[in-house]
């Protein structure tokens, strides 16, 4: 039974030296001695009577065990972060005159304004409704707010965000907008292609970060939406959007729907394991909007 019992501390070593590729960057990260952190890892591997590593005078590298306890020990640290998170999270509202439950809601920054408005006015009505702390995210952040426990619930966008290993709702289906700058020949038009806005040789698209890394193009890295809009005004980059983001547009902004974007579909998502009543009681409302 020891053999397959994994210590959260044994992750924590083993992915650490997984992501560097090197003991003396991974113990720096830990804050600990290198030597100690080989003897663990050559333990770990013991006590698994497999190889994960890889080692000689150019580096570290992933061995094939070693590559898959890297994608499922990021799961099951996750998760156990996430289990804490969340406990502490339901115990303020066990001690007598504790704050109320609370729930955290993760959103795409500048995504379904009406929809948001609307959800958390009508949740707020209902009897014993839990407190809700609104999270706003990046570009494709709510999965891993779920997984992880910083969100208990999420507005999620496909075909943008992957619903894999999730419990979801659809709330609503919607098209999608370039925003150009308002003086901008293009922004005369009254629909637009994808081709059209993603060869504008004066105007790159914008360009978002998924996962940490942002994808390759002249455009600008945007790292928040007051960014965003800024840049649009000043004539320095157009944007593809869910047609719910008109809610936040300036007057130096213009809207032209896209004639062959695929349809963004907004759902509510949750972890598939989740008990809680309280968000129970959130997915009834959003169902009923």
């Amino acid at each position: 039974m020891a053999m397959d019992t994994l210590e959260t501390r044994e992750l924590r070593y083993f992915m650490a030296v997984a992501e560097e590729l090197h003991f003396g960057r991974a113990a720096e990260r830990l804050g600990m001695a290198q030597p100690p952190l080989s003897r663990a890892i050559q333990q770990l591997e013991r006590r698994l009577g497999v190889c994960l590593l890889e080692r000689n005078r150019r580096g570290v590298a992933l061995t094939g065990a070693g590559e898959v306890l890297l994608h499922e020990g990021r799961a099951a640290l996750d998760a156990t972060t996430a289990a804490a998170r969340r406990t502490r999270r339901a115990g303020g509202a066990d001690s007598p005159g504790g704050p109320r439950n609370r729930l955290v809601l993760a959103v795409k920054a500048g995504a379904s304004h009406e929809l948001l408005y609307k959800l958390l006015d009508a949740y707020a009505a209902e009897p014993d409704a839990a407190e809700i702390e609104v999270l706003p995210s990046g570009t494709c952040e709510q999965g891993e707010m779920l997984r992880d426990g910083r969100a208990d619930v999420a507005l999620m966008h496909a075909p943008f965000n992957s619903l894999a290993g999730f419990d979801s709702e659809e709330l609503l289906t919607e098209g999608q907008i370039a925003i150009l700058p308002a003086g901008h020949p293009l922004a005369a038009h009254k629909t637009l292609s994808l081709a059209e806005v993603g060869d504008i040789p004066d105007l790159p698209l914008a360009r978002f970060s998924r996962h940490g890394t942002y994808p390759p193009g002249p455009g600008p890295e945007i790292h928040d939406q007051t960014q965003l809009a800024q840049l649009i005004a000043l004539g320095r980059t157009v944007a593809v959007f869910p047609d719910s983001a008109r809610a936040w547009l300036w007057a130096e902004h213009t809207a032209v729907p896209l004639t062959d974007a695929p349809p963004v579909v907004t759902h509510i998502a949750w972890p598939a394991h989740s008990r809680s009543l309280a968000l129970a009681g959130l997915i009834r409302t959003a169902t009923r909007l």
